[in-house]
C-alpha cells in the first residue's frame, strides 16, 4: 500500500481550476517530485496535502486513513515553503527545536533531536548562529532542520532550492540527497526546475495547468516523454516535423526518419519527432545509423564541460542543436561552416501528436 494516494484530487480558486482530477500515489521512503511552470498547480497540491486548503473534490489517504477533511495541526505531515522564513532573533538552534517545543516534548528530547539533526545535516558548528549570519545555502539547510526534526510521515518541500545561485543550487541538491538517504523520509517536493527534478528524485510526476501529464523514474520521462510540452520542458530537444508513417516521420526534404510511437498516431497525422541534442551522432563521412543527413555547422558554443553545436538543414526552418564533450569536440576537429553528416539511432527518436 502507498503511503500517499491521491485520487481524483480537484481544486477551484477564483473561478479557476488549480488542480484538475489528479490522481498518483507516493510510497513509503520515496522522492516523489512534481515539476512544472510556475501555474502548474504545484503548490496548490502541497498545500491540500497539509491541509492548507481544501479540495472541490476527490481525496487524500495518507498511511491507509483518509484525511480529506483532517484539520491541518492534526495532519503528520510537515511543509517547508520555498522561503526559510527562520525567526531572526533565534539562534538556529532554537529555530530548528521551535515545533518541538510548540508539540510540547521534554527539553532533554528536544535537545537531543536537535543535535541529531544539526550533525546530519552538518549545522553543528553554525548553532549559534542567527539567520542573518548565514549563507542562503545554510539558510536553506536549517529550514530543511527545521522541519524534519518533528519527523513527519511526510515532508512536503515546495521549492527547496528556489532563490539559490548556480554555485549555492548545486550545494543545496547535495544536501537535500544526504538529507533524503540519512532520514529515509517520504519526500513530495515542487520544483519548476527539471535538473532538480530528475537529479533528487525516484519518480517525477510533470504537472501543467492542474493536471498529471506522465509520471515514472526519471530517466523514462527525459528519454521517452509523451508529449510535445513534456519533452520540450524537461531539457534541451530538436522537434522534426512532419506526417506520421507507420515506421516514423516523413520530413520534407529528408524523407522517412525512424523512431518509436509514443501511443497511437494514425499514419499521415501531423507529428513531431523529439531527440535530445546528446543522442546526435555526427561524422565527417558516413554514419551507420537509422536515420543520417547532411547538415552545416554554423555557431560553435563552447560552455566548458561541454560544446554545444547549431546546424543548418536543408529545408528546415529550425536549426538543429547537438551537443559534445569538450574532449570529443576537440577530437573531431571541426570548424564552422563545414558540411557533416547528422544522424540517430530509431530507438532516440520519440514520435509525438502535434499537441
Amino acid at each position: 500500500m502507498a503511503l500517499l494516494e491521491l485520487t481524483s484530487l480537484t481544486r477551484r480558486v477564483g473561478g479557476r481550476t488549480a488542480i484538475e482530477g489528479l490522481s498518483l500515489a507516493v510510497e513509503e521512503g520515496e522522492v516523489f517530485a512534481l515539476v512544472g511552470p510556475a501555474t502548474a498547480g504545484k503548490t496548490a497540491l502541497l498545500r491540500l496535502v497539509a491541509g492548507l486548503e481544501r479540495p472541490d473534490g476527490g481525496t487524500i489517504v495518507l498511511d491507509g486513513v483518509d484525511i480529506t477533511e483532517l484539520p491541518a495541526r492534526f495532519r503528520p505531515v510537515t511543509l517547508m515553503f520555498q522561503r526559510a522564513a527562520l525567526f531572526p532573533h533565534m539562534s538556529v538552534a532554537a529555530n530548528v527545536a521551535y515545533g518541538l517545543e510548540m508539540e510540547g516534548l521534554r527539553r532533554r528530547e528536544i535537545r537531543r533531536r536537535v543535535a541529531e539533526i544539526l550533525e546530519s545535516l552538518q549545522l553543528r558548528q553554525l548553532a549559534r548562529r542567527r539567520p542573518h549570519e548565514l549563507s542562503a545555502a545554510a539558510g536553506q539547510r536549517v529550514a530543511l532542520a527545521r522541519a524534519a526534526v518533528k519527523r513527519p510521515r511526510m515532508l512536503l518541500l515546495d521549492e527547496p532550492l528556489g532563490g539559490l545561485d548556480r554555485g549555492a543550487r548545486q550545494e543545496g541538491q547535495l544536501e537535500l540527497m544526504r538529507l533524503y538517504h540519512e532520514l529515509g523520509c517520504t519526500v513530495l517536493m515542487a520544483t519548476r526546475e527539471p535538473e532538480d527534478a530528475l537529479l533528487l528524485a525516484d519518480r517525477v510526476g510533470l504537472l501543467n495547468d492542474g493536471r498529471l501529464l506522465q509520471q515514472g523514474p526519471p530517466r523514462q520521462l527525459y528519454e521517452r516523454p509523451e508529449s510535445r510540452f513534456a519533452a520540450a520542458y524537461l531539457g534541451a530537444v530538436n522537434l522534426l516535423e512532419g506526417y506520421a508513417a507507420e515506421q516514423g516521420l516523413r520530413v520534407a526534404h529528408l524523407g522517412l526518419l525512424k523512431g518509436e510511437m509514443a501511443g497511437p498516431i494514425a499514419p499521415g497525422e501531423p507529428a513531431v519527432l523529439a531527440v535530445r541534442p546528446e543522442r546526435l551522432l555526427l561524422s565527417a563521412g558516413a554514419l551507420g545509423t537509422d536515420n543520417a543527413f547532411a547538415a552545416q555547422l554554423e555557431e560553435v558554443s563552447y560552455r566548458g564541460q561541454d560544446v554545444l553545436l547549431h546546424f543548418a538543414v536543408e529545408g528546415l526552418a529550425a536549426r538543429l542543436l547537438a551537443r559534445a564533450t569538450a574532449a570529443g569536440f576537440e577530437a573531431l576537429r571541426l570548424e564552422e561552416g563545414q558540411m557533416l553528416t547528422l544522424g540517430f539511432e530509431a530507438r532516440h527518436g520519440r514520435i509525438l501528436p502535434v499537441r
